[in-house]
């Protein structure tokens, strides 16, 4: 096997001795430690937008498993946010964007405000491309 880790290996029609793996979600209601932490930070954006929590969560199911990759714990929905639609998470029920009504409304990138915004989850990256080879994870990838 080359360098690369097992799991970019693989997706890049690579050939490795063990089978990469990794879940959808793999960070969620399953694992008590992701529940005691949630609970703590309050709602699910207090955990994206912080990176000590985001990176927590992110570890949790590596440390628990030893998956093949890490999903970075984060939600597509912060793009939007990030652009100045409303979001919020409300329990039982989910995400909720603030509606687009009409053409004029659809939100407009501002620099500065998308990379204030979007600056924890730049940050939980950061950490997380060092933390996990840190941890021992030398073959996991971060997506």
């Amino acid at each position: 096997m080359n360098s690369e880790k097992s799991m970019i290996n693989v997706l890049h029609g690579g050939k490795t001795e063990t089978l990469p793996f990794w879940f959808m979600r793999q960070a969620g209601r399953y694992l008590p430690e992701y529940r005691a932490l949630r609970e703590k930070a309050g709602g699910f954006l207090d955990m994206v937008y912080v990176p000590d929590r985001a990176v927590e969560v992110t570890m949790q199911p590596l440390r628990r498993y030893g998956m093949s990759a890490a999903i970075l714990f984060s939600d597509i929905l912060v793009v939007p946010h990030a652009l100045g639609q409303d979001l919020s998470f409300v329990k039982g029920e989910g995400p909720k964007l603030s509606p687009i009504r009409h053409k004029d409304e659809i939100p407009v990138y501002e620099e500065n405000r998308f990379h204030d915004v979007l600056s924890p989850v730049y940050e939980t990256v950061s950490r997380l491309s060092r933390q996990i080879p840190a941890e021992g994870f030398h073959d996991t990838a971060l997506i």
